[in-house]
């Protein structure tokens, strides 16, 4: 699709919007305590022909935690009726500048599109730039499409507490540094302060610039050089979201062997018999 697999600029999405493989998503979402709705912002403004994904309705509604990725057949049932299909390109953007869109590419990888990539940048640029929005959704028809789930890019409970006891897995937490040492409290009520066992710390805003576009791979790599590309990685936040920028960004520098801690701290931080570790990294 571009040159980093990965990332597309809002030039290049600007100059294929009317290319008829290519859908475009909105994968706009906020913490509660943003008292937000970016389903409500999608419907007064959003990238011409961007259709809307709803994170929290797109999940496992039979879990308790929150926007936990949803059963196969749930998610195809939901992109045939976006109209996504087999043979389309996916583009993935938020209105942060780079935030839950990250989230949304590594669930289309999960289960098996490859062709999927995350506009740099996000909406913030776009609109910097003044490019074309719209403020009505596209037309959409049903498409056919296949899904393989990819049970080597997610990580259940069990699988995590066994790679802390090991060692068999690095595990990176992409909460702020204060949360990670148990210095912060948690923002959702109920939650311990802490870390997973093991764990090392990369903050997920220190990997974003000014203008929402991730920074570059020189860059990427000073914030990951504690990483053994050699070995596997599991990323953690707080609710599985902000975890996804982690493997973005690894992806952008080559490691292929990177899972998504899918409950994260909103599952961890939960359960007393799950030991945790506080204090500096």
């Amino acid at each position: 699709m571009a040159p980093s697999n990965q990332l597309v600029s809002t030039e290049w999405l600007e100059s294929h919007l009317m290319a008829p493989d290519l859908r475009i998503l909105d994968a706009s979402w906020y913490m509660p305590a943003d008292n937000r709705n970016p389903r409500a912002e999608y419907e007064t403004c959003h990238i011409a022909g961007a259709r809307y994904f709803d994170i929290d309705d797109i999940a496992d509604q039979r879990s308790e935690l929150p926007h936990m990725a949803p059963p196969v057949e749930k998610f195809v049932s939901r992109m045939r009726a976006m109209g996504i299909g087999d043979g389309h390109r996916v583009v993935i953007y938020d209105s942060a500048g780079l935030f839950s869109a990250a989230r949304v590419w590594w669930m289309f990888r999960l289960f098996g599109k490859s062709d999927v990539v995350v506009l740099d940048g996000g909406l913030k640029k776009w609109l910097a730039e003044g490019r074309p929005t719209a403020d009505m959704p596209p037309i959409l028809r049903d498409r056919h499409f296949t899904a393989r789930r990819d049970a080597n890019l997610v990580r259940d409970v069990t699988q995590v507490a066994a790679s802390a006891k090991l060692k068999d897995a690095q595990i990176i937490d992409a909460r702020s540094p204060g949360r990670v040492t148990g210095e912060e409290a948690e923002p959702r009520p109920g939650m311990r302060s802490g870390r997973i066992p093991g764990s090392s710390n990369v903050y997920y805003k220190d990997l974003i610039n000014e203008d929402g576009t991730m920074k570059n791979l020189d860059a990427l790599r000073g914030y990951f050089a504690h990483v053994d590309f050699k070995k596997p990685v599991i990323a953690t936040c707080g609710s599985g979201v902000t975890a996804g920028i982690l493997a973005l960004a690894l992806a952008r520098l080559g490691h292929r062997d990177v899972a998504v801690y899918d409950g994260s701290w909103s599952e961890w931080g939960k359960y007393p018999d799950l030991k945790i570790e506080t204090g500096p990294l």
